[in-house]
């Protein structure tokens, strides 16, 4: 039903989480995640294991596709190639001046693709990484986030 990638990233886990657990009981583990997902699901086969190590079923992850989301469900991680994505963002930031209000103003971005963490010039598109230019980014601080918390509560 898995791979033994899938089974070899288990026993990882495991070593981690629980260091006296024996191999057996991390097969079982995993055993009971897959198995888990697939009664969430309603499927029980097709499984694969997307380079951040997390299982998921092939019909899922053309379920993502086709809204335009390529990215672990689990950790956020990219799972393809989204070099073509980032030029387009590049672009897309290039092109869309900030309001004066925002101009020069700084955040502190966390990548989901490599974990890094830095302050970058905000902006009304998106943000890119320093370290691997990804715009699979999320704000951890600076300017608020949401338009509504601007506004007076009432």
């Amino acid at each position: 039903m898995f791979s033994s990638t899938a089974s070899i990233v288990g026993f990882a886990w495991g070593s981690i989480f629980a260091p006296n657990a024996t191999s057996l009981m991390m097969m079982m583990l995993l055993f009971n995640l897959v198995e888990g997902f697939t009664q969430l699901c309603g499927k029980s086969k097709d499984i694969t294991v997307l380079p951040c190590g997390h299982t998921i079923h092939l019909e899922c992850v053309k379920e993502m596709e086709r809204h335009f989301q390529y990215a672990c469900p689990v950790c956020s991680k990219s799972y393809c190639d989204m070099s073509r994505v980032w030029e387009k963002l590049d672009q897309e930031v290039a092109s869309t001046p900030m309001p004066q209000m925002y101009e020069n103003n700084m955040v502190w971005i966390l990548c989901n693709d490599c974990g890094e963490t830095s302050e970058v010039i905000f902006h009304i598109v998106a943000h890119k990484c320093l370290r691997c230019n990804s715009y699979n980014t999320r704000q951890t601080r600076g300017i608020p986030t949401s338009c509504s918390s601007g506004f007076e509560e009432m």
